[in-house]
């Protein structure tokens, strides 16, 4: 782990720590940035080193203070997702460690598989992404692992699934929503499994607005997961998921699961995020001033009878929620347009600058229809229980200029009529 020496010896804000804190230039030949470190395997100082390195992976011993624990195989570690997870961690307010994966789904799985042994319960908020959809019900639920939806937006309901269910081994938020941005209240989840008188473990999925609009930690939160993916790499080029928290004995349990399933983030994708990491305020700044200015023009058209936005919300309830913990109100918005499915198809068609593309948080708009897509797995009632409806459209604003995505909308939605 000597590659964590470089840093400066007094504290500095997080836009600085992202580019200073983790690397030694020394230790990569004078390289002003990291370099990329393929290998798979590396050479042990003496044996004595080698036979601590393993004490410490196997968790035998856990490292002293300003120890540089050797490295051992890729698998476990490797310089760039050492550098990564240490210059990722400003990002996130009170976050003291994190621990990356080669994708978001990765993440989200080993959190669940770590956390949740067989015959446990884990109550999780409704809509959620459709790969953790999946997951939840093709994959944990036949390991005899259960989880009770609920949804959202009911605050009450969430808090008393999470104080009675039994055998709860996490509670799993994702706010806002996927595809419906609707928001759950982060604090009141956390003092309810706080209450509890086992630790219940409370995690959310804060891909759509985290870090730079929503800081779950400070609210009582365990750990954060991201599909780096999307906001954090920021250009559509990479698959990459991480998971942040508080607590450093949790991220290494994770590690810990990670190592057995393989799924650590290899070294040319640690080095590609780390990269784009200083720009992520940058970026997510621009892309959620374009999407306000978007979607507040469009959400008076006539072809549009629902709009879905943070700044455009009615609901007493989630203008609470939104005000209490959600700094912007981000680049992700959704609308269901007159005339169902086919006129979502033909708006999707008619489009020329805005992408017909699933994923999010990249520097170009895109847009799907998330019922016949990210979403297509839910059964027909699950589909209208979450409201996602058959005209539903959804859209993550890129960087472009917000007049000509404007105008695209414009004329996209003006044809269907």
């Amino acid at each position: 782990m000597a590659v964590r020496e470089g840093r400066p010896p007094y504290v500095v804000r997080p836009s600085t720590a992202v580019l200073t804190r983790g690397f030694d230039p020394r230790l990569s030949v004078g390289s002003a940035r990291p370099a990329v470190f393929r290998s798979s395997t590396y050479v042990f100082s003496s044996p004595e080193a080698g036979e601590r390195a393993f004490a410490v992976a196997l968790g035998r011993s856990s490292p002293l203070e300003g120890e540089n624990v050797e490295l051992i195989y890729s698998r476990l570690s490797h310089p760039n997702a050492e550098i990564l997870e240490d210059q990722v961690v400003p990002l996130e307010r009170d976050a003291t460690s994190a621990a990356v994966f080669n994708s978001g789904m990765a993440a989200i799985s080993t959190i669940f598989l770590t956390f949740c042994p067989p015959g446990s319960h884990f109550v999780y908020s409704t809509p959620v992404y459709g790969g953790t959809q999946h997951l939840i019900h093709q994959v944990l639920e036949p390991l005899g692992i259960h989880g009770v939806g609920v949804p959202a937006q009911d605050t009450g309901a969430l808090v008393a699934a999470i104080r009675s269910t039994p055998g709860l081994g996490l509670v799993f938020l994702e706010t806002p929503a996927n595809p419906t941005l609707v928001m759950c209240d982060l604090e009141a989840c956390a003092r309810a499994a706080a209450g509890r008188s086992e630790r219940t473990l409370v995690v959310v999925d804060n891909t759509f607005l985290g870090p730079v609009f929503q800081s779950p930690l400070p609210l009582g939160l365990d750990l954060v997961v991201y599909s780096a993916t999307k906001f954090l790499g920021g250009h559509s080029d990479i698959l990459a998921g991480v998971v942040l928290g508080r607590d450093p004995e949790l991220i290494g349990t994770l590690r810990g699961t990670r190592a057995v399933l393989g799924n650590i983030l290899q070294p040319d994708e640690c080095w590609i995020l780390d990269s784009r990491l200083p720009t992520v305020d940058l970026r997510m700044v621009r892309q959620s001033k374009n999407a306000q200015r978007v979607a507040e023009a469009l959400a008076g058209h006539p072809q549009i009878v629902r709009f879905c936005y943070p700044s455009l919300f009615r609901d007493p309830e989630q203008v609470r929620i939104r005000d209490a913990q959600v700094r912007h109100p981000g680049s992700m918005f959704s609308f269901e347009l007159r005339g169902g499915k086919a006129a979502a198809f033909d708006f999707l068609r008619r489009l020329t600058i805005a992408r017909n593309a699933v994923s999010l948080g990249g520097v170009e708009t895109l847009a799907c229809h998330p019922a016949s897509t990210t979403h297509a797995e839910l059964s027909p009632e699950e589909l209208t229980t979450n409201g996602i409806a058959p005209g539903l459209v959804r859209v993550s604003i890129g960087v472009e200029d917000y007049r000509d995505l404007l105008d695209d909308f414009r004329r996209a939605l003006d044809a269907l009529s």
